[in-house]
This record gives structure tokens, C-alpha cells and sequence, in this order.
């Protein structure tokens, strides 16, 4: 039996939600050391209780370094790796400027190789362990990235995005082609080693009815698989959709008729949602999909954090890769507290956290295995450096308890701050 290792440092774990009321940090557990043999949480407590466990183990001391479960990515698209950062476009030009052009060339299976390993080699070295990605509409592109994440370890999800209108020619399939190819992709993917199928309508714009309804029909046959899409990120598109599909409700209504409202559905941004929509989304216990640097640097709007965590949604925390503006979840952590700010709820740090691991392994259906320190959990940690940089350091050393102490890492900490990052209980 292997021998595991253990971590001593600042252990955070939850014991819930820090938006279920009281104090934020009720919800949060600080120990001193957690221990990892075979790739999962063997414990956490003391550390003479983890030697104890695990005599024969490693200790690896990381001082007053603070380690966490690695942070989870819920809504991504790594095929625009090469364009993030690009400048002026709001979301419907910003896919005809940027977005289709770049996503054609995912057509070439060694470009899709160099792409996704490239975005998870990013991604890891902010430590991100988790992410959940909408490929190209070539299934080269999900064989892609499912297969660099398979040789890292990883657990992913993803899966081929599904176009059949507003969309250049050679980035649109057929309603017929994107129901076989992705239940193609299921099948030769889905449940393998640590990896997870994603069925990918992109928006209701760029997909016919008849689409939409072969994605839900697909959703039906496999129940399984999560179901990712976008919803009322910007007014504009909100108009679109209204012109497109007249006879219906409410944006997300144009997901509803077809079967593609449920409990592992993920709808990404969510910023401009009627009244309607929150009650259907919340009763299905569907996942609402926050991507703060996105929604700032397209010029999306503010997402009501308070507002709907107080009505019960189930929320994750995003990147949104490359629509937002940084690979990091400590920049989109930042950017999620200065949206609170400007709503007049900021967020603690450790509402902050809990959301880019715990909340969002939860959105996916994953926080059974990953998202948080606890035994049996796969082990995917990342160790954060709280004095990483000069300003951090000199700010952290006036704090008087830990989360004053993370909270400058939070806003002002890259991939400098990440010590160290394990992914299924190996050192990456």
C-alpha cells in the first residue's frame, strides 16, 4: 500500500454553505495538516493525528501557507485560449470578430492538441484543477481536450458545442449531426477515468428549434451527462432571442419547451433574468453560472449575487475563458467581490472561496469528489502563498485572523500566489 504524503500548513475546509446565514465564516474549518494516500483525502485534523494515520508519510511543511481544495472552472471555452484579451467587441461581435474565426480552425485536430494542452497547462499553474468547457462543433475538439485531460488526471468536463444557424459556414452542423456526434462522444468518453460529458447547445440564437430539440431528446436518453449553455448575458441578445422565438415566455422558456430546464442543467451568466425564470430555474435546482470578468469586460452587466443566493439558486464561479479577461480564479474571485461592491453586498473571503471550489464542484454535481478537504475526496489541492508578492506580504502582515490575512491574495494575488497544485493526489 502506497505510503501518502501529508501537507501541514493552514487546512481550509466547509462545513456548508457561508451563504446559509450567520457569520460567513461559520461555514469554514481551519486544521493543521491533511493527509492523502491514493489519491484521496485520507483526513484532516492535527498533524500528529495525520502522522498517526499515515506513519509512514511525507510531511510537507507549508508554514502559514493556506491549503484548499483546488479551484473548480464551471463555465470555459477553451478554444479561445489564443484570443483572450482581445479588444471593444460586446458579445454578438465579439463572436463574429473573434470567437468564429478562431473556432474554425479547431477543425485541425493538432491545433485542438496544442490549444487544450496549452489552456490546461494555464489553468494549473493558477490552480484550477477542475473545469467544465465548451469545445468547437468538431468533435476533433472534444476528443481534444478530453484526451489532454486524461493524461493529466484531471476531472473535466466538457463537450462539443452544437451551431446550426447564425454562425459562418463551416462552424454550423445540422440538428442530425449534432445529436450523433455528441452521443458519439458520450459514448467514448462519459465516465472515463475522471472525465464528464457536457451536452453543449451554445445559445438558443444559434440553434433552430429542431436543434434544440434533438439536445433535449439527447438529454432525455442520457440523464447522466450535465447539460451547459448560455442564458440573458446581455440585453441585446435578450432582443435577439425575443425576435427568434416570439412565441415564447422568456429566454429561458426557449430552453424549457425543448426538455433542456433540469437539475444538471448549467446556465452561464444569468445576469438579466425575469421573475419567471428564477422561480423555474430555482424549482429545477438548476445551476446559474457567474463569470464576473466576462460580464465586465464585454460589457455584460452586474449579476444579483445576494439576490439570488437568497432565493436559493444553486451558483458556481467562472472564468469564462477567453470572453473573460484572466485564466485566474483569484482575478474572478476579485472581480465577484467588486460586483458585490458595486450591488452594496460585498463578499467575504470566504464566501469567495467556498464559491470558486465548493460552489461551483456543487453546480457541476461534483462536490461529492471534488471542491472541498474531506475524507474520501479526490485529492486535488491547490497551496496558496499568502505573502506571494511584496504589496500582498506587506498587507497580509497586518492581519489579525485568516481571512483578513487570504484577502489581499484574493485581490490582488496571480499565479505567483500558487505554491503548489495537486491533482488526484500527484504533484503537478
Amino acid at each position: 500500500m502506497a505510503t501518502g504524503f501529508i501537507l501541514k500548513g493552514q487546512v481550509l475546509s466547509f462545513s456548508g454553505s457561508p451563504f446559509g446565514g450567520g457569520q460567513p465564516e461559520d461555514a469554514a474549518r481551519l486544521q493543521e495538516a491533511v493527509a492523502v494516500q491514493d489519491g484521496l483525502i485520507a483526513g484532516a485534523g492535527t498533524l500528529a493525528g495525520m502522522q498517526a494515520l499515515l506513519p509512514e508519510a511525507e510531511v510537507r511543511d507549508h508554514g502559514q501557507n493556506l491549503i484548499l481544495a483546488g479551484f473548480v472552472d464551471a463555465h470555459v471555452h477553451y478554444p479561445q485560449t489564443a484570443i483572450i484579451a482581445s479588444w471593444g467587441k460586446r458579445l454578438i461581435d465579439w463572436l463574429n470578430s473573434y470567437t468564429f474565426p478562431e473556432e474554425m480552425r479547431f477543425a485541425d485536430r493538432g491545433y485542438a492538441d496544442e490549444i487544450a494542452g496549452r489552456y490546461l497547462d494555464l489553468t494549473t499553474a493558477h490552480g484550477t484543477t477542475t473545469v467544465c468547457s465548451y469545445c468547437t462543433i468538431h468533435p476533433e475538439s472534444a476528443d481534444a481536450f478530453f484526451a489532454a485531460a486524461q493524461a493529466r488526471g484531471q476531472r473535466v468536463a466538457g463537450g462539443k458545442t452544437c451551431m446550426d444557424r447564425n454562425a459562418p459556414e463551416g462552424l454550423r452542423d445540422t440538428a442530425q449531426s449534432a445529436y450523433d456526434d455528441s452521443e458519439a462522444l458520450i459514448r467514448r468518453w462519459h465516465g472515463v477515468d475522471r472525465l464528464e460529458y457536457a451536452i453543449t447547445p451554445r445559445f438558443s440564437p444559434t440553434s433552430t428549434p429542431e436543434q434544440l430539440e434533438a439536445m433535449g431528446s439527447l438529454w432525455a436518453k442520457h440523464p447522466e451527462c450535465l447539460m451547459q449553455t448560455h442564458l440573458s448575458e446581455q440585453t441585446d441578445e435578450i432582443a435577439w432571442v425575443r425576435e427568434l422565438f416570439p412565441q415564447a415566455r422568456d429566454y429561458l422558456d426557449t430552453y424549457e419547451e425543448f426538455g433542456l430546464l433540469g437539475a444538471k442543467g448549467l446556465y452561464g451568466h444569468a445576469i438579466h433574468l425575469e421573475e419567471r425564470e428564477r422561480h423555474r430555474l430555482r424549482e429545477y435546482g438548476a445551476a446559474l453560472i457567474h463569470c464576473p470578468t466576462s460580464n465586465t469586460f464585454i460589457g455584460s452587466g452586474l449579476f444579483d449575487m445576494a439576490g439570488l443566493m437568497a432565493e436559493g439558486q444553486r451558483i458556481g464561479l467562472a472564468t469564462d475563458t477567453g470572453g473573460g479577461s484572466s485564466f485566474s480564479m483569484l482575478r474572478t474571485m476579485a472581480a465577484a467581490y467588486e460586483i458585490g461592491q458595486l450591488r452594496g453586498t460585498p463578499l467575504h473571503a470566504a464566501q469567495l472561496l467556498w464559491l470558486a471550489t465548493q460552489g461551483s464542484a456543487a453546480a457541476l454535481r461534483m462536490d461529492g469528489k471534488i471542491g472541498n478537504i474531506a475524507k474520501g475526496m479526490e485529492a486535488d489541492l491547490v497551496v496558496l502563498d499568502l505573502a506571494s508578492t511584496p504589496a500582498i506580504s506587506q498587507r497580509a502582515a497586518r492581519a489579525e485572523d485568516i481571512w483578513e490575512a487570504v484577502f489581499p491574495t484574493i485581490m490582488m494575488g496571480d499565479d505567483r500566489a500558487i505554491a503548489e497544485v495537486w491533482i488526484g493526489g500527484r504533484r503537478v
